[in-house]
């Protein structure tokens, strides 16, 4: 039995990736705050003259609405909401890597409204040029929280005791830190005030960027199952992903 099309109308979204499709219409990667992660055919949207040309830009607040029944559905209205800083420099190139964190993570129709509420916060604090290790870390932990696989950061997954600035901890990705001896080493081996730092969303500590960023990128690492993030790469050098 066909299933029956449904219209969405001005859906708040972002426009996460588009590439061209045909002559004169693109394919856009959308993430919505009711609908999630969804596909969209915007037809005739590279034509000159069209209302959507100037409108489907990453990383800017729009309303979407939307009609289909299927995996592709067809964009029949774009507006901007403006309000949002435009990113620049490196802060862009955070933007691109938050938004491949999406693309590659996070299920085509699966709402995730916190996530979407922290996307568009990070977004806001990168064009305020603000600190990018706490923006980066902060949605990263959410993305995992809404992907199931929330951190303990504040207490020994073994005991329950409150885990020790001085010690040093191996977290392991099902049940979180667990104490080891201090000459034990790898990403996933961090000091006990990294785990509470990065609990805080605090990085004053260069120990704490350096090890939060590691332990970081190998937890996401292993919900990707071996996919290689393209923008990490490239901002590898630059230390600070």
């Amino acid at each position: 039995m066909a299933q029956s099309r449904r219209r969405v109308e001005h859906e708040p979204a972002f426009v996460l990736h588009s590439y061209p499709y045909k002559e004169t219409s693109l394919i856009i990667e959308a993430f919505s705050r009711r609908q999630g992660r969804t596909a969209l055919l915007a037809k005739g949207a590279r034509r000159p003259r069209s209302a959507m040309r100037g409108v489907l830009h990453a990383f800017q607040p729009l309303r979407l609405s939307w009609t289909g029944s299927g995996e592709l559905n067809t964009l029949v209205g774009a507006e901007w909401e403006g309000g949002m800083p435009f990113l620049r420099g490196f802060g862009l190139m955070c933007g691109f890597y938050v938004n491949e964190l999406i693309l590659r993570l996070l299920p085509r129709d699966d709402a995730h409204e916190a996530l979407f509420d922290a996307y568009a916060g990070s977004l806001a604090r990168l064009g305020r040029g603000e600190p990018t290790a706490g923006v980066l870390r902060g949605f990263e932990k959410r993305l995992l929280a809404e992907l199931g696989y929330a951190m303990l950061l504040d207490r020994d997954a073994a005991s329950g005791a409150p885990i020790d600035p001085a010690m040093h901890y191996l977290y392991d990705p099902e049940r979180g830190p667990l104490p080891v001896n201090g000459g034990a080493g790898g990403e996933m081996v961090v000091r006990g005030s990294t785990l509470l730092d990065l609990d805080r969303d605090e990085f004053a500590s260069a120990e704490t960027l350096h090890q939060s960023r590691g332990l970081m990128r190998a937890l996401i690492g292993q919900r990707l199952h071996g996919q290689t993030l393209h923008t990490r790469s490239v901002l590898l050098e630059l230390q600070d992903l």
